[in-house]
């Protein structure tokens, strides 16, 4: 998942299909869009991921919009490791 464009595409269209046995996969893309992210721009990335994933949650009903919100709590779960990791 190379890539923060690919990464949003991604999580975009996880969130449209909402099958929740693809929480998985969502959070392997963003896992490892910070594998590949030099520490850096990973706070901001993870901002701008979940942005858009509020974006399709405001935007979604239904099975799309339960997903969109684990995408959004496990994107807020890394956004506090990262700050620990640059904190600590």
């Amino acid at each position: 998942m190379p890539g923060l464009a690919d990464c949003q595409s991604f999580l975009r269209l996880l969130i449209a299909r909402g099958d929740p046995q693809a929480i998985p996969l969502a959070e392997n893309a963003i896992d490892q869009y910070l594998a590949i992210t030099p520490a850096a721009a990973r706070g901001r990335g993870l901002c701008e991921l979940q942005r858009d994933a509020r974006d399709q949650h405001g935007a979604a009903v239904g099975v799309q919009r339960s997903f969109a919100e684990t995408v959004d709590a496990y994107i807020a779960r890394k956004l506090t490791e990262e700050r620990a990791e640059i904190g600590g």
